[in-house]
């Protein structure tokens, strides 16, 4: 049986890959800071809770990522979706900003990934599939921004994305295959009521695309469709 982590597993996106992945017969470890508030994975129904494993991971605290690496056990993680994250306050433009709340956003959305990363990596390598996928967003590419705000969170994606660049030419000896992928605007928490995509689909559309990663894709930044995004 194959094994998926994904962070942020309590809500949008993170949640329908758990859902998804453990109703494909996947051993998935949820991760979530609150697991004992966690409603909306209390809810799934008991065929895929039964193939959940709820991890209490904070992936702004390095000691609470580190043991829950240690707490979930031996055996290989074949995906490793960095999924955690935070967009901050919508209203801040340069002369506007935030600063205490850019902090938070780059906390959450760039050390986190990196913390869980480092911290699941032996588990990662023990897998033949190796892959390590970020989700990240297309208001992080340069080449995309011509509308201009939302400078934390802009700003955040655009350095996990370096991040994970980096990472995969870190740990290509190691045949490790780092990805980011653009969800899409999807109809969460975040993107709101008016997106264009449900969580299923996105989800379906980017687990079709895990599934066939390979070592000459680590590195590249993909939409959800497959197609490489404009870094």
């Amino acid at each position: 049986m194959k094994t998926v982590l994904v962070t942020g597993a309590n809500r949008g996106l993170g949640l329908e890959f758990a859902r998804q992945y453990a109703a494909d017969g996947w051993n998935v470890l949820a991760g979530c800071r609150n697991p004992s508030k966690a409603q909306a994975l209390q809810r799934l129904s008991p065929d895929i809770k039964g193939r959940l494993t709820l991890v209490e991971i904070d992936v702004t605290d390095a000691r609470s990522v580190k043991r829950a690496a240690a707490e979930v056990g031996e055996g290989a993680v074949d995906v490793l979706i960095n999924c955690a994250g935070v967009m901050g306050k919508s209203d801040q433009t340069i002369g506007t900003i935030d600063y205490d709340d850019w902090a938070q956003v780059l906390d959450v959305n760039v050390m986190g990934p990196a913390r869980v990363t480092e911290a699941f990596l032996e588990r990662v390598v023990q897998s033949p599939s190796r892959a390590i996928v970020t989700i990240t967003s297309g208001m992080g590419s340069l080449a995309d921004n011509t509308s201009g705000g939302y400078v934390p969170y802009r700003s955040s994606k655009a350095a996990v994305n370096m991040v994970m660049r980096s990472a995969a030419i870190d740990l290509a000896r190691q045949r490790v295959i780092c990805v980011v992928i653009n969800p899409g605007w999807v109809k969460t928490d975040m993107g709101g009521p008016g997106a264009t995509l449900t969580p299923e689909q996105s989800v379906t559309a980017m687990r079709r695309l895990i599934g066939r990663l390979g070592p000459k894709d680590s590195g590249k930044f993909y939409n959800y469709d497959g197609h490489e995004y404009p870094w």
